[in-house]
């Protein structure tokens, strides 16, 4: 019995170890990634196009940031990086909203983070408008000027087709990252079998390099 315990438990610890040592360094179309049927437009010339589909209040878009926002650094001029809030309901419009009115101020680079931050660390749920112009004022923008923009044809518009490219990607799950109009990968995509939230982002950003390099090869 006490052999036969052994043996279990070693085939155990193989089975992590495998999981452990599973790298996408050679990403699979289908399992590590998916390829858009119909790719979608950009506008990135010919630099690659990355887009992160995601949501302040997701727990998991939260935790990516810091990793996925190293990566972004690190591509320097390679790519154009853009960000996409997605739609999910009346309790997540104002967050949605949130996030294209300080893209319309040009305060996304301040204050992003800090959005993260109130939902998830002092834990406010911006779930309604007036707790949004709240937080605002509280951060030191200027409520009214907040209001407006917030308000305004032209953020309704970027929610408009924030929301159609939900569609048009087929966004269901997030984080998720598209690239160059036709790849799509996320951290539950190219991280399955991952032991650890590090591995999960590690084997994501992989998948992310292994694309744009596609992608701006293909370019050529």
């Amino acid at each position: 019995m006490r052999l036969l315990k052994k043996a279990v438990c070693a085939v155990a610890l193989f089975g992590l170890a495998l999981a452990a040592m599973a790298s996408p360094a050679d990403p699979k179309n289908g399992t590590d990634y998916t390829t858009l049927v119909t790719p979608q437009n950009t506008d990135a010339g010919k630099k690659i196009e990355v887009t992160e589909f995601f949501a302040y209040y997701c727990p998991h878009c939260y935790s990516f940031e810091p990793s996925l926002e190293a990566w972004v650094k690190k591509q320097g001029g390679n790519i154009v990086f853009k960000r996409s809030h997605v739609a999910n309901g009346e309790s997540v419009l104002p967050q949605e909203r949130l996030f294209f009115t300080l893209e319309a101020m040009g305060l996304t680079d301040k204050y992003h983070a800090e959005v993260f931050k109130a939902m998830h660390v002092d834990h406010l749920r911006l779930n309604r408008d007036e707790l949004v112009f709240d937080w605002a004022a509280k951060e030191g923008i200027d409520r009214q000027k907040f209001a407006d923009a917030y308000r305004s044809f032209g953020v309704a518009a970027r929610v408009r087709h924030a929301d159609a490219m939900m569609e048009e990607y087929k966004i269901d799950s997030w984080p998720t990252i598209a690239i160059d109009g036709r790849f799509i990968t996320s951290p539950s995509l190219a991280g399955a079998g991952a032991q650890s939230e590090e591995q999960l982002h590690n084997s994501v950003l992989q998948v992310m390099d292994f694309l744009v390099a596609k992608a701006k090869a293909e370019k050529k």
